[in-house]
């Protein structure tokens, strides 16, 4: 239980709901276009540091009540990171183990963090996301584990569990949905395993079928953790181009330059998937005029550090020198 002093029992009480969401908060600077309200909805601001815990603990919780997990099982997964992440702590939480399942391109602070939720790590010679294709892709490897462990491992399966949409069915959507008092014109999310975009897509069209729902897609090459290109969408079996208006490609080097402008110009320590998403939306309030729009803004910069000094490399440039006073 908790009220307005914000005291919990535990950490689940952290994690988010209609009654408990996580919030939105007004673009202001960056904003292109005055008739055109853009709100990021803070993610990075949920128990473990991502929107990931939302499927992560609804996953969990199915597992649980299915008989599937529990003391002397382990869960395995294939994950770029955040998931992982998410899965790990509440697991340890609840006193089992994750091996998470991780491609060698993910940032090395990922990995660390991994580590530190009680996650053990698995780390392949794959892409920068898990990849469904033959051989030793994460996914394939997970799924090996299960396959050939059943007693041991236990797979949720992200990219193809209905939890992760109705995940956001169920909190996500409904939160968008009151925060913006049902003024809401545009959600935008980009796509990874697609249970953001279409757990909340189907909430808020089932609210109001005119409101455009627009994924964000980095360029191909991208090295973007957690998120994928048209190309990568075959991977996930939760993709509803149902839901879908609009798909907007982005070119994937603006995911760091536009966290950092987010950083200087809002304050908001946006990570790279953020960026992407915010160019994207911002690109639709230029060409759209009016509107009142939500963007997912997954998680927040420190994760990323690393990969965004290659893209950014002032920022990793010498700092002036200390010179001390007579």
């Amino acid at each position: 239980m908790h009220d307005t002093l914000r005291v919990y029992d535990d950490i689940f009480g952290l994690l988010p709901s209609e009654e408990n969401p996580t919030p939105l908060v007004r673009i202001n600077r960056l904003n292109p276009a005055p008739d055109f309200l853009l709100y990021a909805k803070l993610e990075w601001l949920n128990p473990f540091g991502s929107v990931k815990d939302r499927p992560a603990w609804n996953m969990l919780r199915r597992l649980e009540a299915e008989g599937r997990i529990g003391p002397g099982r382990k869960l395995v997964e294939p994950t770029s990171g955040n998931t992982g992440l998410s899965l790990a702590a509440l697991a340890s939480v609840r006193g089992y183990k994750l091996r998470a399942v991780v491609p060698g391109k993910v940032p090395r602070e990922k990995k660390v963090l991994l580590k530190v939720a009680g996650a053990d790590l698995e780390v392949l010679n794959d892409d920068v996301c898990p990849a469904p294709g033959l051989g030793d892709g994460a996914i394939n490897r997970a799924k090996s584990h299960a396959k050939s462990s059943p007693d041991e491992f236990t797979l949720p399966n992200q990219y193809e569990n209905e939890a992760n949409i109705e995940a956001h069915f169920q909190t996500t959507g409904p939160e968008i949905w009151r925060q913006t008092q049902g003024r809401l014109t545009h959600f935008f999310a980009a796509l990874g395993t697609c249970g953001t975009i279409t757990g909340v897509g189907r909430f808020l069209k089932s609210k109001n079928p005119a409101i455009k729902v627009v994924a964000i897609s980095p360029s191909e090459g991208h090295d973007v953790p957690g998120l994928r290109n048209l190309s990568q969408l075959g991977v996930s079996k939760l993709f509803d181009a149902s839901v879908v208006d609009d798909i907007v490609e982005i070119d994937f080097k603006l995911a760091y330059t536009r966290a950092v402008e987010l950083s200087r110009k809002e304050g908001l320590l946006a990570g790279p998937s953020s960026g992407l998403i915010f160019e994207g939306a911002r690109q639709i309030a230029e060409r759209d005029g009016t509107g009142f729009g939500v963007m997912i803004f997954c998680d927040n910069v420190f994760k990323y550090v690393s990969n965004l000094v290659k893209h950014v490399p002032e920022l990793d440039a010498p700092s002036f020198g200390f010179y001390p006073t007579s």
